[in-house]
């Protein structure tokens, strides 16, 4: 019994140190091989031998208190009593010791698993960090090239505006003269009137004095 709890506290130490300071690949091994006992089936049973290995613990403590208190009725313990108390204590005490680095080791596998997912989401949000500063250059560009753009079209609608302004001037400008021309040729035209109603009478009076000279010569 004794034999076999120093090879458990042997190989438990051994895990220990393995799961503190990292050798190469081992302790991702020791990792994994704890993960498949804690599958299935295997919790069950190690509860099952911690639960058996304190019952055996807690009878040892009673075998040493009945000896201790035998001892003290007597008032000395014989050979074979002190004997078996010794054999008591050390099985009791490397229970104990096994129990706690048993303890000692599932908590430090939890706490490395926690430790592993917890790296991992460190690192997918490393890259999440890294896709959305990429993400905010290129928006940033993207800003910069629309800002380029909008100032170059309120440069264009500038210009066209300016545009717009001097043919709206020149607009009126040929208005004002298509006016002055329409006036023009409007008094142009009274003018002409004029001058054919002169025509005309000048016409008549041609006439009348066409017809008196031959009136004249006749007679």
């Amino acid at each position: 019994m004794i034999q076999l709890l120093f090879l458990i506290l042997f190989v438990e130490g051994a895990i220990t140190f393995l799961l503190l300071i990292k050798i190469g690949p081992l302790r991702e091994l020791v990792i994994k091989s704890l993960d498949q006992m804690k599958m299935g089936k295997g919790p069950a049973t190690v509860k099952t031998i911690a639960g058996t290995m304190a019952v055996i613990l807690f009878s040892n403590l009673m075998s040493i208190v009945k000896i201790q208190n035998k001892g003290a009725k007597l008032g000395t313990m014989s050979p074979m009593d002190q004997v078996l108390w010794r054999t008591h204590l050390l099985e009791a005490s490397l229970m104990g010791v096994v129990l706690f680095l048993g303890f000692v080791i599932d908590r430090m596998h939890h706490y490395m698993r926690k430790l592993i997912s917890l790296r991992g989401n460190v690192g997918s949000s490393r890259e999440e960090l890294e896709q959305l500063q990429k993400e905010r250059t290129e928006l940033k560009e993207k800003e910069e090239k629309a800002s380029k753009e909008v100032k170059q079209l309120q440069e264009k609608l500038s210009s066209m505006s300016e545009r717009l302004k001097k043919a709206e001037m020149e607009c009126k400008e040929k208005e004002k003269k298509l006016e002055a021309a329409e006036t023009h040729v409007a008094a142009l035209q009274k003018q002409s009137a004029e001058l054919l109603l002169e025509y005309d009478s000048l016409l008549e009076d041609n006439q009348k004095l066409q017809s008196q000279i031959l009136g004249t010569t006749k007679s």
